[in-house]
């Protein structure tokens, strides 16, 4: 655990800065003087790479961000064997206001989003053949943890009244003046998912319709998260119609399902670095020299092997289901690579949300919805649905086996209003605190309710 008391935005401050590629002056200052960091539209393209590099930090899209929220949303399908404190209180619902794991979630998605700020505040200096993708991609960041901090540390979508509940501070420029970090108060959850669909929007708009080196983000991906986004907010007519650009524009350019479910999570041994698959939307990159995977870190019997799969989930599948064979005892095998890339939006999660939309809605837009539950269902190798078999419930099965721990389980339960084990969905135990350490060092900041 850290033992400095550090606010969040002066340590952005001054990390962003420290990975450039230019010295900075070390006398001591109470601000720091961007002019000497951003002169050419390299200097902000390389700063977008950057914040992609601090996106997949491991407290972020690195994987703890999904692991807290799978331990948390836990109802009696995982159990919880690790020594460490701070995920010993997420699982058991009684986290602390000074658990070291909540503060470093919040310090590195607010590192990225100043990362992006910067890069948003030079779009002058950024040539126009690569202007609107600069801002495009900087804009999915941003939209997209701006998001999954409000769903982590907020109350949910539906629980009480967004426009009065209290989200996460919406930070929208560089943070630059140690002064700054004082005057940052919590806006709205409706703020801030309307920052977050402003974002995302946008990047629909600018970002490119391909990535060669699958590594940044596209508007498919940009429209994934939009769904996303509107999903959460019980939204299914906009989800439906963002996910079906995502699924079109992706089928246009050659994604696809991936033959059978385990080659969704490709292994090497010994353990390599394997490129994105057909169906990898997003994903962060972890090689040998860079990136890291915190699934692998704690789901893998082959690592630290904290989390075990309980037979109550297992109860779930039919018999003939491939994915079920996709564990080894009570060990699951999808974060078995050691540099394996962190999933964050597959091609399958594009279906089961058109899929669900289209039933709730009584539509077909795209496709039918029995038809997008028979295409994850069959690379399952399991029987097809008639449509007069459908039912909404089988739906929302077919995505928790299909998505399951893969930070999916807590906020479909939110969404969905079902219990989490003998708490009712909209309990503050299933809400993470604001850091302690970023109450004492903003008294502008206020405390999420039973902290």
């Amino acid at each position: 655990m850290k033992n400095k008391i550090l606010n969040t935005l002066i340590a952005l401050a001054l990390f962003i800065f420290c990975s450039c590629n230019k010295q900075l002056d070390t006398k001591p200052t109470s601000s720091i003087d961007v002019d000497d960091v951003f002169n050419t539209s390299d200097d902000v393209i390389g700063a977008l790479k950057g914040s992609y590099d601090d996106l997949g930090d491991g407290d972020f899209y690195g994987g703890q961000l999904f692991v807290g929220a799978d331990l948390l949303g836990d109802s009696g399908q995982l159990s919880w064997s690790g020594t460490f404190e701070q995920f010993t209180q997420i699982h058991n619902k009684l986290i602390l206001v000074n658990n070291a794991f909540v503060a470093d979630t919040w310090l590195a998605g607010y590192k990225a989003i100043n990362d992006v700020n910067n890069v948003l505040a030079h779009l002058d200096l950024v040539t126009d053949a690569e202007k609107d993708r600069v801002e495009g991609e900087a804009k999915f960041i941003r939209g997209s943890v701006y998001f999954d901090l409000v769903r982590m540390y907020a109350k949910a979508w539906n629980d009480g009244d967004p426009d009065d509940n209290e989200g996460v501070p919406l930070v929208l420029t560089p943070t630059t003046l140690i002064s700054d970090s004082s005057k940052v108060k919590r806006n709205t959850v409706a703020e801030v998912y309307a920052q977050a669909i402003s974002d995302l929007t946008d990047a629909t708009e600018k970002c490119t319709e391909s990535d060669n080196t699958y590594i940044y983000a596209t508007n498919i991906a940009a429209y994934a998260m939009l769904a996303r986004v509107y999903l959460q907010q019980q939204d299914y007519a906009n989800a439906l119609l963002a996910e079906n650009n995502a699924i079109t524009l992706a089928e246009d350019n050659g994604y696809q399902l991936t033959s059978t479910y385990a080659a969704a999570f490709p292994s090497a041994d010994p353990p390599a670095y394997i490129p994105n698959t057909t169906e990898d939307i997003f994903a962060m990159q972890v090689t040998a020299t860079s990136g890291v995977n915190e699934f692998n870190t704690y789901y893998s019997e082959n690592q630290r092997g904290d989390i075990q799969i309980e037979d109550s989930f297992f109860d779930l599948y039919e018999a003939d289901d491939d994915r079920q064979n996709l564990y080894d005892g009570e060990y699951t095998l999808k974060f078995e690579n050691y540099y394996g890339n962190v999933r964050l939006i597959r091609l399958a999660e594009l279906y089961l949300t058109r899929a669900e939309c289209n039933f709730r809605l009584g539509s077909a837009v795209g496709a039918k919805p029995v038809d997008d539950i028979n295409t994850v269902r069959e690379r399952a190798n399991l029987e097809d649905y008639r449509a007069a078999q459908l039912t909404l419930d089988k739906i929302l099965l077919e995505r928790a086996l299909e998505l399951s721990f893969e930070g999916f389980t807590l906020h479909d339960e939110k969404r969905l209003e079902k219990n989490v084990g003998i708490l009712p969905w909209n309990s503050p135990k299933l809400i993470y605190p604001i850091p302690q350490r970023e109450i004492y060092a903003n008294s502008n900041l206020t405390q999420n309710e039973g902290y």
